[in-house]
């Protein structure tokens, strides 16, 4: 078996290929769906992936294996410049591990952003958001804390969220300890993370708690039962698909929990006034397109000042694809840089 440095030298090798070459070896032609092409590297590990059993065939912690040893592969390198710290923060449950990043010229007046990252609530840990992690520590110049919540299905809803809510305000409260401005956080996350942090912020509004500095909403998933036109344009697609997202609810709720429940699908709450700025980003080939598409517009709706960008040709999780997909790392860029214009107040 190569080593996971030697597996990712040939995966970054054979990306790096002519489109021509890589179309040819993915079976030939262009993937057009829903009026938009997919990235030849994406579709080069699409075809690539067939070879292997389908994820919602896996057991949870067969999953989580087989999507560690795949992001090995094709996530960036840290940012150079980006101090990395294991650190533990108080939960509901005992001690959440995270880990801290933070740049070497740190901007005091930049807010610390809490990072959740992706995977369904079921698999997913902090290696997968690191690379990601430290380019919004580096663009924005601020710190970043990634959270190592609790998974499903040994523990459901909501314990990944409570998690994430106690590292939120563990942040907030320990701001001016990292370099931050004092009693300001920002949240943020993909997928199932970007889940977690539109709930945050509609928690705190029913709480009465100032809103974070910012909400960061990467691909995220807003209505767990959404049966919208992207669920079916792009049913198959790689590498998240119709039958994976019930794979993940399957095992994220439980047997008494609502998709119609707010604190699972916050894109069913009636009233989005009043949040945060929202910075929400979407990919072109995935089945929650059209929710977080949705969610901006509603949160524009409401007053609330939201960027929205949807990258055409990528698709979800590119988050954790910026050492492979050239397109994934500069969408990521942009993104971080869209969240410095936030904190700089620059979102209409």
């Amino acid at each position: 078996m190569p080593s996971p440095a030697t597996q990712r030298m040939v995966v970054r090798k054979l990306l790096s290929l002519p489109t021509p070459v890589l179309r040819l070896m993915s079976g030939g032609g262009v993937v057009y769906q829903g009026g938009r092409t997919l990235d030849p590297r994406l579709q080069y590990l699409a075809a690539q992936s067939r070879s292997a059993p389908p994820m919602n065939t896996l057991s949870p912690d067969e999953a989580r294996r087989a999507s560690a040893a795949a992001v090995s592969s094709m996530t960036g390198d840290p940012e150079p410049g980006v101090g990395i710290e294991a650190m533990t923060a108080p939960g509901p449950a005992g001690d959440i591990p995270a880990r801290l990043y933070r740049p070497e010229h740190q901007d005091p007046q930049t807010p610390i952003t809490v990072f959740a990252h992706m995977g369904g609530g079921v698999i997913g840990d902090l290696d997968l958001s690191q690379a990601f992690c430290t380019i919004l520590a580096n663009t924005t110049r601020g710190p970043v804390i990634s959270v190592d919540y609790r998974l499903a299905p040994e523990h459901r809803f909501p314990a990944g969220l409570d998690d994430t809510f106690a590292v939120y305000r563990f942040a907030r409260e320990n701001a001016e300890k990292y370099g931050a401005p004092p009693g300001q956080a920002a949240i943020g996350g993909d997928s199932m993370g970007g889940n977690f942090a539109a709930i945050i912020c509609q928690e705190l509004k029913r709480a009465g708690e100032p809103q974070p500095s910012l909400q960061l909403l990467i691909y995220p998933c807003v209505d767990v039962a959404c049966e919208s036109a992207s669920m079916t344009t792009y049913a198959d697609a790689f590498p998240l698909s119709r039958a994976m997202m019930d794979w993940f609810m399957g095992h994220y709720m439980g047997p008494g929990d609502s998709p119609a429940d707010p604190r699972l699908s916050p894109l069913r709450s009636r009233d989005l006034s009043g949040l945060a700025p929202a910075v929400v980003v979407t990919a072109g080939f995935d089945p929650l397109l059209d929710q977080g598409e949705r969610y901006a517009r509603r949160l524009k709706d409401a007053g609330v000042p939201t960027i929205y960008r949807c990258y055409d040709s990528l698709a979800h999780g590119f988050t954790a694809f910026t050492g492979a997909v050239t397109c994934a790392d500069v969408a990521c860029r942009e993104v971080a840089g869209l969240v410095r214009e936030g904190f700089e107040g620059r979102i209409a």
